[in-house]
């Protein structure tokens, strides 16, 4: 709301979204790309921020489509022509212009070229002993539109007032052997540590598994170390498994999901 805004994304699809900041930032308050800018400047780029606001940048961004910063804010969104069937113009993005399951890219780079399963650096599989004290297959990936990565979590925005606390999707029967019943505080911890989240009891999630929302932090908390606005009470990044022996060889990736946990009731 204080801060303009301009959104492509991460330049996947021909599109372009934004608005207008509603009010100026309060207080001492700056918006995030004066602090980017200030930095550069200092680090001897200023070459490369010749745009004092943020709104100048992003009419530097929407200029080529012809179209003023002004004009864009009150559309507030952007879209190419759809074309069908590209490909039979212009070929793949690949050095044969085809759609290579066998990719050249990963060969010249000396890298399997054909798709292939690995078995996750912890499982049941690779792990089984591991799996002997954290039973559950954990899944990190879970949300609440529009709670979507860390936003909407201050109260008296409405959001956090229809979902105010993280919740952990459980099996009907797995809770009932744990003695966990719906909206009951549970502990999710994995060999890197441990969250709290409220249990939801489904059947759409299967036995033996467990879902955590991702990107939780409690802004009524204090801000300062160690509390840091709650951020490793419930945040599931707390059990990720980032060890660089273990992160993907090729994108350097690390595992997020199909974690091994254990699950009980605080």
């Amino acid at each position: 709301m204080e801060r303009s805004y301009i959104d492509t994304i991460e330049d996947f699809a021909d599109f372009a979204i934004g608005g207008e900041k509603a009010i100026e930032p309060l207080g001492e308050r700056k918006e995030d790309y004066y602090l980017w800018r200030g930095l550069g400047i200092r680090l001897g780029q200023k070459e490369y921020w010749p745009w004092e606001t943020f709104e100048e940048h992003i009419a530097y961004r929407v200029k080529p489509m012809g179209i003023t910063y002004e004009d864009f804010v009150k559309v507030g969104a952007l879209m190419s022509p759809l074309e069908e069937k590209k490909y039979e113009k212009y070929g793949f993005a690949t050095p044969s212009g085809k759609f290579e399951l066998y990719s050249s890219i990963l060969e010249n780079l000396g890298y399997d070229p054909l798709p292939f399963y690995e078995e996750p650096a912890e499982s049941p599989v690779r792990t089984p002993e591991v799996a002997k004290e954290y039973p559950f297959i954990l899944n990190t990936g879970g949300r609440f539109m529009p709670q979507h990565h860390s936003e909407f979590r201050h109260k008296g925005m409405g959001m956090r007032e229809k979902h105010p606390d993280p919740l952990v999707d459980i099996n009907p029967d797995d809770a009932r052997e744990l003695g966990i019943k719906e909206g009951d505080w549970t502990y999710i911890e994995t060999r890197r540590g441990r969250i709290k989240q409220r249990a939801k009891v489904t059947d759409r999630i299967p036995r033996g598994m467990v879902n955590t929302e991702a990107s939780w932090w409690f802004p009524e908390m204090p801000g300062k170390e160690p509390s840091l606005h709650g951020v490793w009470e419930s945040n599931a990044n707390v059990l990720c498994l980032d060890d660089p022996d273990c992160c993907d060889p090729l994108t350097g990736g690390w595992q997020s999901r199909a974690l091994l946990c254990k699950v009980y009731k605080v």
